[in-house]
């Protein structure tokens, strides 16, 4: 069974800059893959990888999800042990649905999961970020 994990995305405003932080070198693995190093190694991590996604939150809101490819081990300057989680490259935007601040991060059913925005058709544009979750609020989005 697939699980999904929430995770705040802190340092950025928005969708766009963490799309600009993940076309940097910086954020990339030896396999040229973003990804992105936490502490801990998720203990449910076969559901995880049964088709998993990060769940990005930005400022109360989750706003965008990236599959989850691999866990990988990775011992940091310091000699300590953390886990990166390789993520796909592909951003995909979601619903706004609203979360409360918390640490680190935490399992997400799929049920629970915002879903997906639409793809936009070719002429469509897209809706100003705060008009977005004003909609979302209402059901309107």
């Amino acid at each position: 069974m697939t699980v999904h994990i929430l995770k705040l995305c802190v340092g950025s405003d928005g969708v766009e800059s963490l799309i600009a932080w993940q076309q940097s070198a910086r954020s990339r693995g030896p396999d040229g893959r973003p990804r992105h190093v936490t502490r801990m190694t998720p203990k449910r991590a076969a559901e995880v990888l049964d088709g998993g996604s990060l769940y990005w939150v930005f400022k109360g809101q989750v706003l965008a999800r990236q599959r989850i490819l691999a866990l990988d081990p990775v011992t940091g300057e310091d000699g300590i042990r953390r886990c990166a989680i390789v993520l796909s490259d592909d951003i995909v935007r979601t619903e706004p649905a609203p979360r409360r601040p918390f640490q680190g991060w935490r399992y997400l059913a799929p049920e629970d999961a915002p879903r997906d925005l639409p793809q936009l058709r070719r002429g469509d544009d897209a809706l100003p970020p705060g008009m977005a979750e004003a909609l979302a609020e209402f059901g309107l989005h």
